[in-house]
């Protein structure tokens, strides 16, 4: 056991492909203190780095994904003291970490989805919902503002109207409304979650990863200045023609036959 167990932990496991990545701390509603943040930091790019892993998933243990940042650790977790004077937000450092991930990832969200543990599940590329699922962003009802992130985030997600009704309310919505709104991807009914999980996870595994990890990185990096955005186009583009999956996959097109494509992420070492 870790020192983190008592309070909750951040569990992993990798099968056929796939890390699944779980957020357990049920006895509080899976709520994060200080000590997941970090091993979320921690496990992130050893993930990002292993080879065996393809597709990264995101979830909750039990019947709640999380309740957002532990408000028995809610001065550590985003106002952590340092001794320059300054403060290190703690939940924003693990978004970051999800985010920074060049694999696929996606936040399975099945029960309610509350305030911080929203923006770790936006971290990832996109979140699946069961239809039980219910979110909301609750900074107003205790006092606090929403880290930067996550309401920068939030606002190239939904807009500034609907990330003012969903911050300044607090309201709590289901997933449907939280699809309109734009906070989930897609939902899904409850009996049917977990085999169109399983679905959504295959597909990731069998396309091509030189498509999904250039893709990843172009849409990631659209907002950088127009001149690094033509630069990452023209090398994506050479890769393209350069590497094996373009050939590989349009063989198998015309033939009728299901892929298997080569390209391989390098190391980050």
């Amino acid at each position: 056991m870790t020192d983190a167990e008592p309070n909750g932990r951040i569990t992993s496991f990798v099968s056929n492909g796939v890390a699944s990545v779980l957020i357990d701390n049920p006895g509080r509603k899976n709520s994060t203190t200080k000590a997941m943040c970090q091993e979320l930091q921690a496990l992130m790019p050893r993930l990002d780095n292993d080879p065996a892993v393809v597709v990264v998933t995101l979830r909750g243990a039990g019947d709640t994904f999380s309740a957002g940042a532990s408000i028995n650790d809610l001065t550590s977790v985003l106002l952590d003291p340092q001794e320059d004077g300054s403060h290190v937000d703690h939940l924003s450092l693990a978004d970051a970490a999800i985010a920074r991930v060049r694999k696929p990832t996606i936040a399975l969200v099945d029960g309610a989805c509350m305030g911080g543990g929203w923006q770790l599940a936006s971290a990832c590329d996109f979140i699946l919902a069961s239809e039980r699922s219910r979110f909301a962003i609750t900074p107003a009802k205790i006092g606090v503002i929403y880290p930067r992130a996550g309401i920068e985030r939030l606002l190239r997600l939904v807009g500034p109207a609907n990330a003012k009704l969903i911050l300044f309310s607090g309201e709590a919505f289901d997933a449907v409304r939280a699809t309109q709104l734009g906070l989930v991807s897609e939902t899904v009914p409850d009996h049917t979650f977990e085999e169109r999980a399983g679905a959504l996870v295959q597909a990731l595994l069998d396309r091509s990863q030189f498509s999904i990890h250039t893709l990843k990185h172009l849409i990631d990096s659209s907002d950088e200045p127009e001149q690094t955005v033509e630069a990452l186009w023209r090398a994506a583009w050479k890769a393209m023609t350069e590497g094996p999956d373009m050939d590989i996959g349009t063989r198998a097109f015309l033939h009728r036959e299901q892929p298997t494509f080569a390209w391989q992420p390098r190391s980050l070492a």
